[in-house]
């Protein structure tokens, strides 16, 4: 049997680019969803939010600043679209997230007795088709679990975040972009554990709030001072306030309310 001709270096070159090399950024990735934080973009594949993906925040305690890197998110939800956030550990405060721009009228709060209600009411949201992006605090999970809430949202296109424990960073996960976060000198600390491409030799330092997170212009200057603005935008970005007992119910669906 004759030896195939090796390839010339010209017919080489040709099909670089269907190599996908591993010192380079995914540059294949699906253009993502603008996080708010241009030096976040930058490092993550296709400049933001994976669309129609699976992403994991890992956090060592509720209120390191998680909730003012997902800001932007909840205040670009178009009308006639909801922005959802499942089982979160505590009462999110309405006035300074209305301050902060989020539209509180296209907020969706799920409340769930249990993880598995928590993971059935996510499945449900995304199944709906009518979400902007999709929240989720969720301790416990296995990764069939984690791998039906990924199948979830590649059928529904919409950005799934999960918010987890950092405990769970060594184990596998099907999330396509990974993130450890924590507080750092009044900011916020991202250090990139999976992403398409590359680990990040360093971890990013993130002021919080962003400048470009402003108080909405629709409310008047005198239902609160400016002072009392700044502090309202600056509860929302690092807590979630007034720890909520375990409900009666298997999940309860909640419209924002200012």
């Amino acid at each position: 049997m004759a030896t195939p001709a090796p390839l010339s270096a010209s017919a080489l070159a040709a099909l670089d680019h269907l190599v996908w090399r591993g010192d380079r950024l995914a540059a294949e990735a699906a253009p993502g969803r603008p996080t708010g934080y241009p030096p976040l973009d930058a490092v993550l594949p296709g400049g933001g939010w994976p669309p129609g993906a699976l992403t994991e925040l890992l956090i060592p305690h509720f209120g390191v600043g998680e909730l003012g890197l997902l800001l932007p998110q909840l205040c670009n939800v178009p009308a006639g679209r909801w922005g959802v956030c499942i089982a979160p550990p505590g009462l999110p405060y309405a006035p300074a997230l209305a301050a902060a721009g989020v539209p509180l009228e296209r907020l969706l709060l799920v409340h769930a007795e249990s993880p598995a209600h928590a993971r059935w009411a996510c499945r449900q949201a995304l199944a709906s088709r009518s979400c902007e992006v999709v929240l989720l605090w969720l301790a416990e999970a296995d990764m069939a679990a984690l791998r039906r809430l990924q199948l979830a949202a590649e059928d529904s296109a919409t950005p799934l975040i999960l918010l987890r424990p950092a405990q769970v960073a060594g184990q596998a996960s099907p999330a396509v972009l990974r993130l450890a976060l924590r507080a750092d000198q009044g900011g916020l600390q991202v250090r990139v554990l999976k992403r398409r491409g590359p680990l990040l030799a360093a971890p990013l330092h993130l002021p919080l709030p962003w400048p470009g997170v402003m108080p909405r212009p629709d409310l008047p200057t005198s239902a609160a001072p400016p002072s009392r603005l700044h502090s309202n935008i600056n509860a929302s970005v690092h807590a979630l306030v007034r720890p909520r007992p375990a409900r009666s119910g298997p999940a309860g669906l909640h419209a924002g309310a200012q």
